[in-house]
């Protein structure tokens, strides 16, 4: 049963402290000990404390202010220094009740060991040297205790039972919170990390899904595009037209899957491939030259994504009619260049083009993206007029 609502806990402040309820011991726990008083207790029913109004009195000072330790220190917007200074109180108390009355009033001592755990327990952490706060505390209790024990004129076996209560409670106390604090950051890093995680996922598949049907949507609307122009002079061809669309819609909602599913299903072979057929098809001249060797996984896939976007802007936007794709090995990169002789972003033209898509020059959704994968991966993407003319990309990934 909880003797009071438990606040946050203190001390961390980048924690969320509205989580850090759900595990770790709370106030009232330590509170329940307050059960050992009971012999204390006996010896005022039985005569053994006197004046008896004196002892009660004194056991009732020593319940409240061990209560309102334990209560200020997990109570998180409560200063530290209000349990410490509330502590010493404690042990004041302590130590005149256990000398004034004696017999069972030790049983005080190991109460005043699990306090200073308590308190020792969220006091703020040192980031560097021992544990200070740790030693101090329960060097201090454990001298208190032998010092006042001894000055009541306690026996040896009295003043060693004492003494280990109080260092075995105190210890006992400050690392189980300790411990439970370690937990709680723990906690917080994981969730974090697993946000971190979802937003990385997030991203990931909002460029792929980008990435991947901006080429072939683009592609679509040009091959609709197509068969509205020659459907009645040539329903033959307008047909061919119709079942490359239904082909390239069924490619998209393949490369979608794979989207979601986390999968690079396309090279860069595979990509050169695919950007010839649809510069062709758009009416675009295209011309591949690549030197080099194989390419590894992860270079290879980056370019393949950087010929897609490319080429995708060269359909969309530039209005050219000639496009070069180059891949070559620099050093140790490797690197894709696709130019193109047209006017670049808006740079229109007299052949149909999509209405709708990024805008290569302006910072587009896709161009982003890339650069996003190749600084990811240490590489580079630039884009801009070319030295002869025209519109030309370039990426850059290391090898």
């Amino acid at each position: 049963m909880k003797l009071w609502r438990k606040a946050p806990p203190r001390r961390t402040p980048d924690l969320d402290l509205d989580k850090l309820d759900r595990n770790g011991p709370e106030g009232g726990a330590f509170v329940f000990w307050l059960i050992i008083l009971v012999w204390p207790l006996l010896d005022i029913v039985h005569g053994r404390s006197q004046p008896a109004w004196l002892a009660s009195l004194a056991l009732f000072a020593f319940s409240a202010v061990h209560i309102a330790v334990a209560r200020t220190a997990f109570d998180g917007r409560v200063p530290i220094k209000v349990p410490v200074a509330l502590l010493l109180v404690e042990g004041a108390v302590t130590s005149v009740a256990s000398v004034a009355f004696q017999h069972q009033w030790f049983t005080l001592w190991p109460l005043l060991g699990l306090a200073t755990g308590v308190v020792i327990g969220h006091m703020p952490r040192q980031t560097k040297g021992p544990e200070l706060p740790m030693l101090i505390g329960i060097g201090g209790v454990s001298l208190l205790t032998v010092v006042v024990t001894r000055a009541g004129g306690a026996e040896d076996s009295t003043v060693l039972t004492s003494l280990y209560g109080v260092v075995t409670a105190s210890l006992v106390t400050a690392v189980l919170l300790r411990l439970f604090t370690v937990i709680r950051m723990l906690r917080e890093a994981r969730e974090e990390l697993a946000k971190a995680a979802v937003e990385q996922e997030r991203l990931r598949f909002s460029r792929d899904l980008h990435d991947l049907l901006g080429h072939t949507l683009s592609l679509m609307v040009v091959k609709a595009q197509a068969v509205r122009r020659v459907a009645e002079r040539d329903p033959g061809l307008a047909a061919e037209q119709a079942a490359d669309i239904e082909s390239v819609g069924r490619q998209a909602l393949g490369e979608v899957r794979q989207a979601v599913y986390g999968y690079r299903g396309r090279g860069l072979a595979d990509e050169l491939d695919a950007a010839v057929t649809a510069l062709s098809d758009s009416g675009v001249d295209a011309a591949v030259r690549r030197a080099g060797p194989p390419l590894p996984p992860e270079p290879d896939a980056l370019l393949g994504w950087a010929v897609r976007e490319g080429v995708t802007n060269v359909i969309r936007h530039s209005g050219a009619r000639h496009c070069e794709i180059t891949v070559r090995n620099d050093g140790g990169a490797a690197v894709v260049e696709i130019s193109d002789d047209g006017g670049g972003p808006g740079g229109g033209g007299d052949r149909p083009t999509a209405e709708a898509g990024l805008s290569l020059g302006h910072g587009g959704h896709g161009l982003r993206g890339l650069a996003e994968r190749m600084e990811a991966a240490g590489g580079a993407l630039r884009t801009g007029p070319a030295p002869g003319g025209g519109f030309l990309l370039t990426a850059t990934v290391p090898i």
